[in-house]
């Protein structure tokens, strides 16, 4: 294979893999761009103008429905593989990718139920593509695109825009700057009138990208001919025209062979009177060397920014797949340490939220430092130590027998009844941080971007984690309240001595007798205790805290895993590939820029190798 064939080949192998990725037409740009930076070959023409066979001639296959008015009504993106000289001929639709067909009037019928899936058995159109590739040794190297053919007046059965809508389908081909218009005109028509011409003109006025084609050669009027369009004088391109003379309707109805038919044409021109001279530039044949030869240079020029696209792109793609992760081992031991590094991954950022490197532990501090504090100021003391609640409270612990000094069953019930209130602060600042624990490790799971590719881990770990948080709450609530407990079965016996002391300052034992049943007796033992009540608030509020990060916070950051991790060892192999089942959305993903990566990947060799054979 030379290198020419070899470039164009390059680049047809990467159309195709474009296309089988998704990328053409898709609505990832980043990828769909490299498409468009490869040369193709846009077949436009009025309606009958002759694309059709042109097209047959350029392949050497019959292979297109045929018919009156619009028959192609979807583009048909053919692809042409030179293929060894020993090769079988065959053809494989994108849509049907495990089927080949051998038998080409299979393929005509394929593109026209194709065709009618999308647009009903009607005369509708659809700029949705048919995508055909072709593999034989009788063509070259080519990818062509068949538009359908544009039109005047819409048919019936058709909408009153169908002709802006082909037109606008045509245009979103032919208006790309690396896409070559071949320009189809019958030569029984005045070039003036062609639509071709004149769309080509407009998207192309340099007619640097345009090649002329001048069909039906022999079906002029005798005495006329067409030398004057094909030798540039009716109108110049920058590219030679090139004359065709397409089967006719007889050698189509008896299925003439297409190597006959490109004989006849080469017998054609080379007997014209007319065209003889030109003989040698003429034909089917010479049109696609013609075009291989433009493709060659189109695609030399173009070398360095394709390869510059094709290494951004596998530099986007090789980013993607350390976002994606790779793929998982088979083995169990890989598959246990995979899992234990998810688990790691996890631990470290749940531990930065509670020390600081991001954040959310702050909330556990604001437990302590505001609400805390706040709901020991609400305690019911105004109201527990009221002087009706104190008369009651210490008549009730006198019993028949009144007290003697100091009323001590009395104050150890009101002190008892005072410090039950604290019950209530301590088992809430408990849940308080329980709860922002919990939302911690939400947090935690969902910016550990390592696990983005497991749900089902994601969920044990979820689930072990809370599991273990609520063991720690329980924990944590039995020693806060074992800590109020204390406080309200031992008082601290400084206070009691200091009573009677200040019954002797008084200097009056019979005054205090006498008050021992008044309001003032009553106050300043409902004084007194609260002033233990507020020495020991001032205790709680420091132990509480001291319990509550030792049983919760600790815990979480020392063992939060812990009891997940012993039964992690116990699960066999299927379980744990079970638990790192990935996302399918994001499996395919990874497999599609796995592909990608792999295009790209070989287009740069192949392009490299290619470039220094030159």
């Amino acid at each position: 294979m030379t290198t020419m064939e070899s470039l164009i080949g390059l680049v047809n192998r990467i159309q195709r893999a474009c296309t089988v990725l998704g990328d053409y037409g898709g609505a990832d740009n980043a990828f769909s761009s490299l498409w468009d930076a490869l040369p193709s070959v846009a077949v436009v023409g009025g309606q009958s103008s002759g694309k059709s066979s042109v097209l047959e001639s350029i392949v050497g296959r019959d292979f297109l429905p045929r018919g009156s008015g619009i028959v192609t009504r979807r583009p048909l993106v053919l692809q042409l593989h030179k293929t060894d000289q020993a090769s079988q001929e065959y053809a494989e639709f994108l849509h049907l990718p495990k089927r080949r067909f051998t038998d080409f009037s299979m393929v005509r019928q394929e593109i026209q139920d194709e065709t009618d899936r999308i647009t009903g058995k009607t005369k509708q159109i659809s700029p949705v593509p048919i995508h055909l590739s072709i593999y034989s040794p009788n063509v070259v190297n080519l990818t062509l695109i068949d538009l359908p053919g544009l039109t005047k007046v819409a048919v019936e059965g058709q909408p009153e825009s169908v002709v802006e809508d082909i037109e606008t389908m045509v245009r979103s081909f032919v208006e790309k700057p690396n896409c070559v218009i071949l320009a189809i005109s019958p030569a029984n028509q005045d070039i003036a009138t062609s639509d071709a011409i004149k769309l080509s003109r407009e998207v192309d006025p340099t007619g640097e990208r345009t090649f002329g084609v001048l069909t039906k050669l022999d079906l002029m009027d005798k005495g006329t001919n067409a030398l004057d369009v094909l030798e540039g004088r009716s109108y110049r391109l920058q590219h030679p025209w090139v004359g065709i003379v397409n089967r006719s309707q007889a050698d189509i109805n008896k299925n003439v062979d297409m190597i006959v038919a490109r004989r006849k044409e080469r017998e054609y021109f080379a007997t014209s009177p007319d065209y003889g001279h030109l003989a040698s530039k003429m034909g089917s044949e010479y049109l696609a060397k013609l075009l291989s030869q433009h493709l060659e240079s189109v695609i030399r020029a173009r070398i360095p920014s394709i390869t510059s696209l094709i290494n951004k792109s596998i530099d986007e793609l090789e980013s993607e797949m350390d976002h994606l992760g790779r793929p998982i081992a088979l083995d169990a031991g890989a598959q246990l340490y995979t899992i234990l590094e998810l688990c790691r991954a996890f631990e470290r950022i749940f531990r930065e939220h509670l020390d600081g490197g991001r954040p959310g532990g702050d909330r556990i501090y604001g437990v302590f430092d505001n609400q805390l504090p706040a709901a020991l100021r609400k305690l019911p003391f105004d109201r527990h130590l009221s002087l009706q609640n104190v008369r009651r409270v210490v008549s009730e612990a006198d019993g028949y027998q009144p007290h003697l000094i100091a009323p001590e069953q009395g104050y150890r019930r009101l002190i008892e009844g005072a410090l039950n209130y604290f019950r209530g602060p301590a088992e809430a600042s408990v849940d308080a941080v329980h709860f922002v624990l919990k939302e911690l490790v939400r947090k935690s799971i969902g910016e550990t971007q390592e696990l983005k590719r497991f749900p089902t881990v994601q969920a044990e770990i979820a689930a072990a984690a809370n599991e273990a948080l609520d063991r720690f709450r329980d924990e944590s609530k039995k020693t806060v309240v074992r800590l109020v407990d204390m406080e309200s079965s031992y008082l601290t016996v400084d206070f009691f001595r200091r009573l009677p002391q200040e019954v002797d300052k008084g200097g009056n034992p019979a005054a205090t007798t006498t008050d021992r049943y008044g309001e003032g007796h009553f106050r300043r033992i409902g004084s007194n205790v609260s002033s233990y009540v507020g020495m020991v608030s001032e205790t709680v509020k420091n132990t509480i805290p001291k319990a509550v990060v030792y049983c919760q916070v600790r815990e979480a950051k020392q063992s939060l895993l812990n009891h997940f991790y012993t039964q992690l060892g116990k699960k066999e192999g299927k379980q744990l590939s079970q638990m790192l089942d990935e996302d399918p959305a994001l499996m395919e993903r990874r497999q599609q820029c796995a592909k990608r990566l792999e295009l790209y990947k070989a287009a740069r060799e192949e392009i490299d190798s290619v470039s220094w054979a030159r």
